[in-house]
């Protein structure tokens, strides 16, 4: 066997017999940067669709041997294996990899080998992990470093895979890195420039097997990075995650918070956004970084509280990194939410229809309900483990009715139950069928002018659903045909 963990770039991965698990965007992309290295790569995936039968005639074009199929992945091949990738989605109890771990087999995770395949004066990382807001986070320090003129990316869980930008002929300038905390469980060597931790909130329980493991997975973002690790000051558990970081020395603890700032820390004095971080005269004062008015949506109103949050996260990486403050107030003007983020979708007789989709679990959820004062309701899914009794407390008053769908809806319903039955409820039940026309006809008949039917599902959408865009879709199409009707 061959020893993998002093190999990189520059290195000859000839002789190195590496496995990759699954072929989604980020396994399709070890395949080939390993076939490219000069290694032999055996790609494992148990499905066997058009879309993978294509990504398997372009690998097997290359030299890789590809497997697809039902029990493709039940085992690993036979003979030496120097190396396993794994998909971020598979958790450690999958098979192959309690075998390579009982047999000594490396593990890495697509972003542990993009860091690994770095080059010299590879682009920095600012690395952004969270329960939720990563996406936006990313996509917002995006625009802040291109507003300061450098050649920047959002990558990582929010689409290019990291190693295809690691890869990338034309270097970059830096790199916006949002990881899950999948990805971060299968890395142990990067060194981020700068890290955050947005907030910390039960999700993905039932593959991490449990809270603990689920905030040291996210924790590990914070470990061997450089110059700032920056914390969330209204949620203290990530503050606990910097205290326990093995950081590089003379890296610094950076809080961003809804309130006035510390010294330390950048926040908000009235409407404007203070650093008392990264000023000179920070025992005393602040830079002015810009307005949450920056970030105001084109009607005017205020931005939801935890918007504004990603972007104080968002300016606060960007100054680690050494933006000037007009860059990140003309960043964030500059800045466009994607698509099933607290989207409006439409005003109907004084009643708004809002698409956060996006919000796949409870504490998303309870951030989205909180932006608004009177709610329709529009939740269920799948709970991934998670329990609705907190949202449910702490979002009762604004409810003023339920519609559930989707395989666990009966966990939404019970606790509405407990903790709010005066709010009424309506359960959809349209089996296999798209249930979104039934959802919004309901809606419409519970909604009072000045009313919010609120698409905040707090759940995942693969029961009914191809994925949680799909499912924003469908509900706006609906509205839409509730619009248009005659």
């Amino acid at each position: 066997m061959t020893t993998v963990d002093t190999l990189g770039r520059e290195s000859s991965w000839e002789g190195v017999r590496a496995v990759v698990g699954g072929l989604g965007v980020s396994g399709f992309a070890a395949a080939d940067t390993l076939q490219h290295l000069g290694a032999s790569v055996v790609a494992l995936d148990d499905g066997d669709d058009d879309a993978l039968r294509e990504k398997a005639t372009l690998l097997e074009i290359l030299g890789v041997d590809v497997r697809l199929g039902p029990g493709s992945t039940s085992s690993l091949p036979e003979g030496d294996i120097d190396l396993v990738v794994t998909s971020p989605g598979w958790n450690p109890t999958t098979a192959i990899l309690v075998e390579a771990a009982r047999r000594g087999i490396p593990v890495w995770g697509e972003v542990e080998l993009a860091w690994r395949l770095r080059g010299e004066g590879a682009a920095p990382w600012l690395a952004v992990t969270g329960t939720n807001g990563k996406t936006t986070t990313v996509q917002m320090l995006e625009s802040i470093l291109r507003a300061e003129g450098l050649n920047a990316l959002a990558v990582g869980n929010v689409g290019t895979p990291v190693l295809e930008a690691v890869m990338n002929p034309e270097p970059f300038d830096v790199l916006a890195v949002e990881l899950s905390s999948y990805q971060l469980h299968w890395s142990s060597s990067l060194s981020a420039e700068a890290s955050v931790v947005l907030n910390l909130a039960p999700d993905h329980l039932d593959w991490h097997g449990g809270l603990d493991a689920y905030a040291a997975d996210k924790g590990r973002i914070y470990d061997r990075t450089q110059l700032a690790c920056v914390y969330n000051v209204q949620d203290a558990e990530t503050e606990r995650l910097v205290e326990e970081a093995d950081v590089v020395e003379g890296c610094r603890a950076i809080g961003f918070t809804l309130g006035i700032p510390a010294p330390g820390m950048i926040g908000l004095v009235d409407d404007a956004i203070a650093d008392r971080a990264f000023f000179a005269g920070r025992l005393s004062s602040a830079a002015e970084l810009g307005s949450i008015h920056d970030l105001a949506p084109a009607d005017g109103e205020v931005p939801a509280p935890h918007n504004v949050a990603n972007a104080l996260a968002a300016a606060a990486l960007a100054r680690a990194h050494g933006v000037a403050p007009r860059a990140v107030r003309d960043g964030l003007r500059s800045f466009k939410p994607d698509a099933h983020r607290i989207a409006e979708v439409a005003r109907i007789d004084g009643v708004r229809w809002v698409d956060d989709s996006k919000a796949t679990n409870t504490h998303a959820a309870q951030a989205s309900l909180q932006s608004f004062e009177h709610v329709v309701w529009v939740a269920g899914g799948l709970a991934k483990g998670a329990s609705f009794d907190e949202l449910v407390i702490a979002t009762r008053d604004r409810l003023r009715a339920a519609i559930l769908v989707g395989r666990d809806r009966a966990l939404v319903a019970e606790a509405l139950a407990r903790h709010a039955p005066d709010v009424p409820v309506v359960e959809v039940d349209t089996g296999e069928t798209d249930p979104m026309d039934r959802v919004v006809e309901v809606a419409a008949s519970l909604a009072r002018e000045g009313d919010t039917v609120l698409l905040a599902p707090g759940a995942a959408s693969m029961d009914q659903f191809r994925n949680y865009s799909a499912r924003g879709d469908s509900f706006a199409a609906a509205v839409h045909r509730l619009r248009d009707r005659p």
